[in-house]
């Protein structure tokens, strides 16, 4: 069995009549917890908007182009019953009290049984009189000492009335508030003791004397980083009840970059998180510096952080102008500057004799207007890369999260830099090593026109093993490209130039190409990177080496 769900727009501040750029999924497909469904855009920046659940795509209710708000239909859901419906009741002893039956009541929601804490305050009401919650709905946050702990509702229904307020101390068995149930809302969820979310709370029956206690529920802590040494305060810690992560994660928020929150203690909030959301949203948001105390913008002493650049009023030595950086710009220059920072970048410079392969592919000049494509060095440089990369799979890889294990890629997917009047984007094509020059050229021209077009899908851009960055169209002897996380490296090449190389017994004229690679000395050393640009520059000067 099945049930059909409606998913809306969430939360997003203020912000009302907000452009849909993008959706992202279609009536059928098949989607998980956190797939995003649509992009949405301000004149500052663009937002995906998660699915909250898991399921079947019915039917879409939005297209490019339609403004929406808060609480607007997106698309109609198909999930699993599973997913809302009742689970079997279950009694843990003939002495455990019934779950009182579904229908047009009102039902008592206390305290469940929270170990051996008592007069743990209150730091948080989640819901409002007149809020509709469903089963494991969470109700309010509790903080003792050690951790956070959510108190999620055992029924369905709305809310009638809240019997706490924030600082209230409560122990197990306190009303929390009176929840009306209807006829159609779901039945309450068992009593399993050892799992908090998992008790059944309500009209409460006295316990017999002779009834053993439950056993404590032991409220474990969130994990937290661990910190470096000789340091007062974790770094990077993020402090906020399970409920408020799943607020961030169905808005798509990294809670690392909301760094203090107005709540207790530091606490991260609801209104923290909706207040990053419009930030981002409106383009004012600013990473938090590291500068600030000592320098370091309050971290503890000893760690050194990366001063800011300081602001400067241009405007008293001359006339200026302002000119808003563009979407595409925004968006890349965080990933480029996170990537800079993150990865020991080296770049290996070296030259490949591609007099053959040029001459080769002027040859296919003909046949290629015939085909309707254009067949350039690119396609070549494509085609050779995935024969480079099948040689030394160390290219094709990526550290996983923890830096300790490579992810070795059986796939060879390959980005191109493209440059379009709002700045770079790189498309990336797929199952370069199974394609013919001219599957290749045909794919890069219809990328690129996509590109400068705006009209590149998210998939089209995602999935990339390595990347070329080409600039042999405008110029240069050598640059060093910016490694592109979480790949290992990236090839940059310039104009080729007539030079005189020595044969053995003359210098003869030959066409150079110059080579630039960038890679991440974690996984890749010098000598693998010149390894590397050996065997690719014998590809390219004879390309008959390709079917070797």
């Amino acid at each position: 069995m099945s049930l059909i769900k409606e998913i809306h727009v969430p939360d997003i501040g203020d912000f009302k009549g907000v452009d849909v750029i993008e959706v992202l999924v279609a009536a059928g497909d098949v989607i998980e917890v956190e797939t995003p469904l649509i992009i949405l855009e301000t004149d500052k920046a663009s937002m995906e908007v998660p699915s909250p659940v898991a399921g079947v795509v019915r039917e879409v209710k939005l297209k490019p182009g339609d403004k929406i708000s808060e609480g607007d239909m997106i698309l109609y859901l198909e999930v699993a019953e599973a997913v809302t419906a009742p689970e079997p009741v279950v009694t843990t002893s003939a002495a455990a009290p019934p779950i009182p039956a579904i229908g047009s009541q009102t039902l008592e929601v206390r305290v469940p049984d929270i170990g051996d804490f008592k007069d743990v305050p209150v730091i948080e009401i989640m819901v409002a009189p007149g809020d509709h919650v469903d089963i494991d709905t969470p109700l309010i946050v509790l903080e003792s000492d050690k951790a956070n702990m959510d108190v999620p509702s055992p029924f369905a229904g709305t809310v009638q009335s809240i019997e706490r307020k924030l600082g209230d101390k409560v122990s197990q068995g306190d009303l929390i508030l009176l929840l009306v149930s209807a006829a159609a809302d779901t039945a309450a969820k068992p009593q399993l003791p050892d799992t908090l979310s998992a008790i059944a709370l309500g009209p409460r029956t006295p316990k017999p004397a002779s009834a053993p206690p439950a056993p404590p529920i032991k409220a474990l802590p969130a994990p937290l980083p661990s910190p470096p040494p000789q340091q007062g305060k974790e770094i990077g810690q993020v402090h906020a009840s399970p409920s408020i992560r799943r607020f961030a994660r169905e808005l798509g928020v990294d809670l690392t970059r909301v760094v203090t929150g107005s709540g207790p203690k530091g606490r991260i909030v609801k209104e923290d998180v909706q207040s990053f959301v419009k930030q981002v949203m409106s383009g004012t948001f600013k990473p938090a510096s590291l500068a600030g105390e000592g320098g370091t913008g309050g971290l503890p002493a000893g760690y050194m952080g990366i001063p800011p650049i300081p602001p400067v009023d241009f405007a008293k030595f001359g006339p200026v102008e302002v000119q808003p950086l563009s979407r595409i710009k925004k968006l890349s220059g965080a990933n480029l500057h996170r990537a800079w920072l993150n990865i020991p970048h080296v770049t290996h410079h070296d030259e490949a004799d591609i007099t053959e392969v040029d001459a080769f592919r002027q040859s296919l000049a003909k046949e290629a207007e015939q085909r309707g494509v254009r067949v350039t060095m690119l396609g070549f440089l494509l085609k050779a890369s995935a024969a480079a990369l099948k040689t030394w799979p160390n290219f094709n890889a990526s550290l996983d999260a923890a830096g300790e294990n490579l992810v070795l890629k059986k796939y060879c997917h390959i980005g191109v830099a493209v440059d379009t009047p709002d700045g770079l984007v790189v498309p990336v094509i797929r199952d370069v090593d199974q394609k013919s020059i001219f599957a290749l050229s045909a794919e890069l021209g219809e990328l690129s026109t996509k590109a400068r077009n705006k009209k590149l899908g998210p998939g089209e851009m995602q999935g990339a093993c390595f990347t070329i960055s080409s600039l042999g169209g405008i110029g240069g002897i050598a640059f060093t490209p910016i490694v592109n996380a979480p790949e290992v490296a990236i090839l940059g090449v310039t104009r080729s130039q007539i030079k005189p190389v020595w044969n053995g017994k003359e210098f003869a004229p030959r066409l150079l190409l110059p080579l630039s690679l960038s890679y991440d000395h974690r996984v890749i050393d010098g000598a693998q990177a010149a390894r590397f640009t050996v065997t690719l520059a014998g590809l390219l000067a004879d390309i008959r080496r390709l079917l070797l």
